[in-house]
C-alpha cells in the first residue's frame, strides 16, 4: 500500500531511530515523504547518514543525541523536535534494550532498574514531553516497541526485559484511554524473531535462532522491514479507528 498521500509532509520523531528496526522505521517515513527527527545514543554516523539521506529528497530531518532514561534529555529530545520541525504529528517510541541476560537469582536491584528505565521509563518521558504537541494536530499517532517476549515471557535470561515489555502493551491501551479525546491514537507492535539486528546478534546465538526459526509457521524469521511496514500502517491516518491495539509480528508464533 501507498502510504505517501497519508505520511507526506507529516512530522514524526522516532527514537533509536538509527540502529536496527528503529533505522528501517525511518527510512520507511522517509521514503514516504516524512520529516524526521532521529534520536540515537551511540549511532552518531548512522544518524546523519540518514538527515542527508532525508535532506536530499527535499525534506526536514535533524539527529539528535539523548540518553533518555534521564527525564531532562527526553524533555530536551522533544523541544528540539518542534524547533527543527515546527510540529508532531507521530511519535515511535522504538528505544529499548536487553542489555545483558540475567536470571532471578542473578538479578540485582540496580540492574532491574536500569532495565525497566530503559525501556519503559523513557517511553514514559517521551510520550509526556511529546502529548501536548501531539494534541495541537487533528490526527496524531503514537506507535510503540513492545516484543514477543512481553506476550510469552522470553528465553531464559530474559526476565526483567520481558516484564518491561509486557507492561508496555498494557501502558499502550492505558495511554490510548487518556489520549484518545485529544485526537492522539496510541498503538504498539510485539516483534517475534527479527533478525539482522544488533539485538539478536547480540543476544541470541545462531542455535537459538534456528531452533525459533523451526517453529515458525511460514518458515523464515523476520526482518526489520517487516516490522517497519507496520509500524507505518499504525501511524498513518489511513486507520483512524484503531486504538490500543498491539499488533503482533512474529510469522504465527504466537496468536490471539
Amino acid at each position: 500500500m501507498d502510504y505517501k498521500n497519508k505520511i507526506a509532509g507529516k512530522n514524526v520523531l522516532i527514537t533509536a531511530g538509527a540502529q536496527g528496526i528503529g533505522e528501517s522505521i525511518t527510512k520507511h517515513f522517509i521514503d514516504n515523504g516524512a520529516n524526521v527527527a532521529i534520536h540515537y545514543f551511540s549511532s552518531a554516523e548512522t544518524a546523519n547518514q540518514l538527515v542527508e539521506y532525508a535532506r536530499d529528497k527535499g525534506l526536514k530531518a535533524i539527529a539528535i543525541n539523548g540518553d533518555l532514561t534521564k527525564e531532562a534529555d527526553a524533555k530536551a529530545l522533544v523541544e528540539n523536535t518542534i524547533i527543527e520541525l515546527g510540529g508532531l504529528d507521530i511519535l515511535i517510541n522504538n528505544a529499548g534494550s536487553l542489555v545483558a541476560r540475567r536470571m532471578l537469582n542473578e538479578m540485582e536491584a540496580s540492574f532491574w532498574h536500569k532495565v525497566m528505565d530503559i525501556n519503559l521509563t523513557s517511553m514514559m518521558f517521551v510520550s509526556r514531553a511529546a502529548a501536548p504537541y501531539l494534541a495541537k494536530n487533528k490526527n496524531s499517532s503514537i506507535v510503540n516497541l513492545a516484543s514477543l517476549a512481553g506476550r510469552k515471557g522470553g528465553h531464559p535470561g530474559s526476565l526483567v526485559y520481558s516484564t518491561s515489555k509486557g507492561a508496555i502493551l498494557t501502558f499502550t491501551r492505558a495511554l490510548s484511554t487518556e489520549l484518545g479525546a485529544q485526537g492522539t491514537r496510541v498503538n504498539a507492535v510485539a516483534p517475534g524473531l527479527i533478525l539482522g539486528t544488533s539485538f539478536h546478534n547480540t543476544h541470541t546465538t545462531k542455535e537459538s535462532a534456528a531452533e525459533t526459526t523451526a517453529s515458525i509457521p511460514i518458515q523464515r524469521a523476520g526482518n526489520a522491514a517487516d516490522v517497519a511496514r507496520a509500524v507505518l500502517f499504525l501511524a498513518s491516518e489511513y486507520d483512524g479507528f484503531i486504538t490500543g491495539a498491539t499488533l503482533d509480528i512474529n510469522g504465527g508464533v504466537y496468536n490471539m
